[in-house]
């Protein structure tokens, strides 16, 4: 995915979605109107982002950006897109730590002016390190940035998780909790087993990915610690940098209560993804750049609190990368890009990561 062309991921057209928003806003802003509507190429696999400007006397004229729900009539990443709750998080966060999360100025429940419920906030001007082509790769501002540059990144990226962890109450955060029974991690596992079968539902199941949960439960961790708030999706892909320090930490969909490792888990191993493929097609990536040890030597020393069963979160992380990423391929079926796979191996194969999963399966990757 990080070096094809890019998979369709709506049918919704820029235009129209420009003269609906103008219509919305007015009713906001009488006599305001959407200008500079534009779509970033950057915009995410799943929920989808406008960028656009408010022409209004007051205020005088504000960059915005817009979150909205995935396109119901695009075979969808997830099941569910929560907006009230990413808003809500949004502001439970901001309200609660120092990390710089955009202010978000107007939630839209309502599907009728969009299509889908969405939510507003302040844009916020920097770089994002790129998904594709991968940040690992020759030619963006990071790759090309001194060592010591991206260690100053690396430093306040692990931060703003150890800042999340430690600064949000979890007791003001319990509309995050996941549904089910048990510990927060077997609830958070539990989910992703649900999402896993909503994904293969009618279509070729992957055995990687179901003997990377069975390896789960033989590495299940004897404590998994307190639940805190986890970000969900702890990567440097989702913030914003002014230079080489945080100036928006943005997508809050896959937040939830969980051990603090699940974030951390994440951020190693999606940096990891993005290094071993860059590495597959003939490239050095940037090996010493957030390294596991790196990441959790760290988090220890902002936190206090020294990273434990990391092989598990990290398989883990490995895990559910993998089922968006078939979820993502079956799309791409969906929309006649790919064809479907004739076998459960071949639906291996749809997944990127494949080869280094089954690594961690079998307890060779590290």
């Amino acid at each position: 995915m990080a070096t094809a062309p890019r998979p369709r991921t709506t049918t919704r057209e820029p235009e129209d979605l420009a003269r609906r928003l103008t219509a919305w806003l007015d009713r906001r802003l009488p006599g305001a109107e959407a200008v500079d509507v534009t779509v970033p190429e950057s915009n995410g696999m799943s929920s989808e982002t406008l960028l656009f400007a408010v022409e209004h006397p007051e205020p005088p004229l504000r960059n915005c950006a817009l979150r909205v729900a995935a396109d119901p009539a695009a075979y969808t990443v997830f099941p569910v897109y929560d907006m009230p709750r990413q808003y809500r998080t949004m502001r439970l966060v901001a309200e609660h730590s120092d990390l710089p999360v955009p202010r978000v100025l107007w939630l839209e429940e309502d599907p009728g002016p969009l299509g889908a419920p969405f939510f507003v906030m302040e844009r916020v001007d920097g770089h994002v390190p790129p998904d594709v082509m991968p940040y690992t790769y020759e030619g963006n501002w990071l790759h090309a940035a001194t060592d010591s540059e991206r260690a100053r990144l690396e430093e306040a990226s692990v931060r703003i998780i150890a800042h999340l962890h430690d600064q949000v109450p979890p007791g003001a955060a319990d509309f995050l909790s996941l549904p089910g029974e048990g510990s927060p991690l077997r609830r958070h596992v539990t989910v992703q087993r649900a999402y896993y079968e909503w994904v293969v539902r009618g279509l070729p199941r992957s055995p990687v990915i179901e003997s990377a949960f069975d390896r789960l439960d033989e590495l299940w961790p004897r404590d998994t610690g307190e639940a805190v708030l986890n970000w969900g999706d702890a990567r440097i892909g989702n913030i914003i940098y002014d230079g080489f320090e945080p100036a928006a930490v943005l997508d809050w969909e896959m937040a939830s209560l969980a051990p603090r490792e699940v974030d951390l888990g994440w951020m190693v191993y999606l940096h990891r993804f993005f290094q071993d493929l860059t590495v597959s097609f003939g490239q050095p990536g940037l090996p010493d750049f957030l390294r596991r040890d790196r990441i959790e030597e760290a988090y220890a020393r902002f936190t206090g609190h020294t990273p434990r069963d990391m092989d598990f979160y990290t398989l883990y992380a490995a895990l559910r990368h993998a089922i968006v990423m078939l979820r993502v391929a079956y799309r791409q079926v969906h929309f006649g890009e790919a064809a479907v796979p004739g076998s459960a191996e071949a639906a291996d194969t749809l997944i990127l990561h494949h080869g280094s999963l089954a690594a961690m399966v079998q307890g060779s990757y590290w």
